[in-house]
């Protein structure tokens, strides 16, 4: 525990990016909720555009509002 699931459109994303994304996102879960790094799970999910209403927006964003905490502005 934590594992983390970045869904995201498609977008070119170099192995250098990727780390120093992974890198901050496990730093703050680290700060954050007392966790070791070891624990951390991180995946980047890309999804096409076409697809992110069913895939995404329905299932997780507004069927699950109440776990939200950060809601988007779409």
């Amino acid at each position: 525990m934590p594992h983390v699931n970045i869904k995201h459109f498609p977008t070119p994303v170099d192995a250098e990016q990727s780390a120093r994304l992974v890198a901050a996102i496990t730093a703050a879960l680290q700060e954050n909720l007392g966790c070791t790094e070891d624990a951390v799970s991180i995946a980047l999910e890309p999804v096409d555009p076409d697809e992110w209403t069913e895939r995404v927006y329905r299932p997780e964003i507004v069927e699950r509002a109440e776990l939200l905490h950060k809601k988007p502005n779409y």
